[in-house]
């Protein structure tokens, strides 16, 4: 019997994991790294533990600081979660000596796992299809030729894979030899950096696959059932951002073989709890098996929703060596889930990974929806874990039903104080191809993700917005006035307007208006205001204003904006928009300017590769040094052709986002601006 579980985990599952904890009486512990101190997860734990330190490799992926924690707290259980030590049989197998319970599968069916290879063979064996692989030793990564010919024989496209690990990290599509070599040295690289192993293969690449995975679930005591399977084509840099159950390319027919075959692959390594056995499925319906997931998936909710099952609930009862419940022998289908994945991440910057405060973060109640969140008002988002900040779940009889509600709630969701992929989830929601069913794991590279993550607000709707941002300024400057009878802003005159000024930089003002700034100028009436917005008058009526909203008709259109103001940030949400702008300043301190050519960090990160030496001639998109974070590599690449003139950064140096790395220009002699942008970089670090 589990009386106390350790969640060595972080947030969303690890508050996920104590929910149901707790409604089974079971009391939880919280491990902790420095950074996440005050995050959500720590305060829902009964008990918390800090592991001192800030990267992974410090604190959640140390098993055997976790386990003295759940010894110290006298912990029976330790539920991992997904990604760090959920499938690390080295841990498994520790838990087990020290005298704890595992929540997840034995140690030996982990390793079978372990190896994309091994597993290939043990699958092969037990009658799941496989495709052919290839493992890239030293010797064939120091003969490019051979190593060429090998891939060509598999046919490209190939796929170069971490043999260790999961999420799209290590992995990289390779259509012909000429790229062979840099794809498999940049995955091998990322592999060693998120999973400690850079061994990675090469397998033949399904044009236009679909991603569908099987849920399993299994006892002790040999009974293994499916619990039908998970749509995950919606991908981007092979990362799962939505995902449905079940898929629509799926029929009775095919979900029984899929079924079989997931439930056969279990059985040939002695599984207990719960997977999720993964498959390729190509558009003539034939399916290969891709790899098994010896832990909970990111993506368990939506099997929860059309099953109404609790799979934590089910994983503890079963690690206590309970058989299979009821509920699970006879699981039904009942209408369609889909879910989206909110990361913080720059989508027009090609999906690079985001930092922040997080000033406002509110997804609206609504019937149907769930929210798996791991942050609140006030978390901070670094660059040392996974981007995702929640997972948004919508159920509804059909599968319509389910993405209208979740469209609807992600576009009324506010994240203020990071850039979010909100925009990109929403558009692909409302997508004709989506809603039709017409997806794959490329229907992100056959669509414009930039375009579609940076929607254009209409000018009437921008007006709106900063209409009440101006005016809500105004109101609380009325109220908080020395001098009652003196208008409320810059001018002290009551017969001349008063003025402010925006600059537009977050996604309502879309990639395009960023930076541009708006006018607004006002002048209060007995019963009214006149205002102009860049100069066109807007006929506004004010029905209310406070701080935090402004009710207002606008050119005839009534709507309430909702205004959250952080320093000279201001975000603004409302008639279907979003916009984030800053309020310009009346008076401007000069400040340091980067010179010319300047190449700077797009985000905080650290540098694993400096594939260019000072002095040397570039062209534009080569790739000047490699950023990591987040476990993602990130190429740096030149803007424009040149010459590397300065060169201020060294590998496995850390630096800020905004930090000047580097220094291209045209000509041959360092200019005086170059030289102080290299000084600059020197004192940033």
């Amino acid at each position: 019997m589990i009386t106390k579980l350790l969640v060595a985990n972080r947030g969303e599952i690890a508050v996920r994991i104590i929910r149901t904890a707790h409604a089974m009486d079971i009391a939880t512990v919280a491990v902790f790294s420095d950074p996440d101190a005050g995050a959500p997860f720590v305060a829902a734990a009964d008990e918390a533990v800090r592991l001192p330190g800030a990267t992974p490799a410090e604190t959640y992926l140390r098993g055997d600081l976790v386990i003295d924690a759940a010894l110290r707290t006298g912990a029976d259980a330790v539920h991992p979660g997904y990604g760090f030590l959920s499938e690390n049989a080295d841990f498994a197998r520790a838990c087990a000596d020290a005298g704890i319970v595992f929540v997840g599968p034995p140690p030996q069916a982990i390793e079978a796992m372990g190896s994309k290879t091994r597993a290939k063979e043990l699958m092969g064996a037990a009658g799941v299809p496989v495709l052919p692989g290839l493992i890239v030793d030293d010797e064939l990564l120091a003969e490019p030729d051979r190593l060429a010919k090998a891939a060509a024989e598999l046919d490209f496209p190939v796929l170069v894979k971490a043999v260790h690990g999961g999420g799209g990290r290590g992995m990289r599509i390779v259509r012909d030899a000429r790229a062979l070599a840099d794809a498999v040295a940049g995955a091998r690289r990322e592999a060693a950096s998120a999973f400690g192993d850079g061994t990675v293969f090469l397998e033949h690449y399904v044009s236009r696959p679909r991603h569908v995975e099987v849920q399993v679930f299994a006892d002790a005591h040999g009974d293994v059932v499916h619990l039908f399977e998970r749509e995950c084509s919606i991908q981007r840099r092979y990362q799962k951002i939505i995902e449905e159950a079940p898929s629509v390319a799926v029929d009775e027919h095919l979900r029984e073989r899929l079924g079989s075959a997931a439930v056969a692959a279990a059985a040939a390594i002695g599984y207990v709890g719960a997977g999720t056995v993964e498959f390729v499925l190509d558009r003539g319906g034939r399916f290969f098996f891709l790899e098994v997931n010896t832990r909970l998936q990111v993506e368990h909710p939506v099997t929860e929703l059309v099953t109404g099952l609790d799979l934590v609930r089910a994983q503890l009862l079963v690690a206590q060596g309970a058989p299979l419940p009821a509920e699970l022998r006879h699981a039904r289908i009942t209408g369609h889930a889909v879910e989206a994945r909110l990361y913080a991440e720059d989508v027009p910057a090609g999906f690079l990974p985001a930092t922040g405060t997080i000033h406002r973060f509110d997804v609206p109640a609504s019937d149907g929806v769930r929210v798996d969140s791991g942050v609140a008002d006030g978390s901070v988002v670094g660059v040392h874990y996974d981007p995702m900040l929640a997972k948004v779940i919508a159920h509804g009889a059909t599968r319509d039903e389910a993405i209208r509600r979740l469209a609807r709630a992600l576009a009324g969701t506010r994240v203020h104080g990071v850039t979010t992929n909100r925009e990109l989830l929403v558009a692909v929601l409302r997508d004709e191809a989506f809603r039709s069913g017409d997806i794959d794991t490329g229907y992100l590279d056959r669509h414009d993700a930039v375009a579609m993550g940076s929607p254009v607000t209409s000018a009437d709707v921008l007006a709106t917005h900063l209409v009440a941002a101006a005016l809500t300024a105004a109101a609380e400057r009325r109220a908080n006035g020395i001098l009652p009878s003196a208008p409320p802003g810059w001018r002290n005159v009551p017969t001349s307007p008063q003025q402010a000024a925006f600059t537009l930089s977050g996604p309502g003002s879309s990639q395009r208006g960023a930076g541009r700034q708006v006018e607004v100028s006002y002048r209060w009436r007995a019963d009214r205001v006149d205002v102009t917005v860049d100069g066109r008058a807007r006929d506004v009526v004010v029905h209310r204003l406070d701080g935090e909203q402004a009710d207002l008709t606008v050119d005839g259109v009534r709507s309430t904006v909702r205004v959250h103001r952080v320093g000279p940030e201001v975000y603004l949400d409302g008639r279907g928009g979003s916009t984030v702008a800053r309020e310009t300043p009346r008076f401007v301190e000069p400040g340091a300017r980067a010179a010319a050519g300047s190449l700077t960090a797009p985000m905080p990160g650290t540098v694993v590769r400096v594939a260019v030496e000072r002095g040397a001639a570039v062209t534009a998109g080569e790739v000047v040094l490699v950023l990591e974070a987040m476990k993602m590599e990130h190429a740096v690449t030149a803007p424009h052709d040149g010459v590397l003139r300065a060169l201020d950064v060294r590998i496995g140096q850390t630096v800020d986002g905004g930090h000047v790395l580097a220094v291209i220009t045209p000509g041959d002699t360092p200019t005086g601006a170059e030289e102080q942008a290299v000084a600059v970089a020197g004192t940033a670090r």
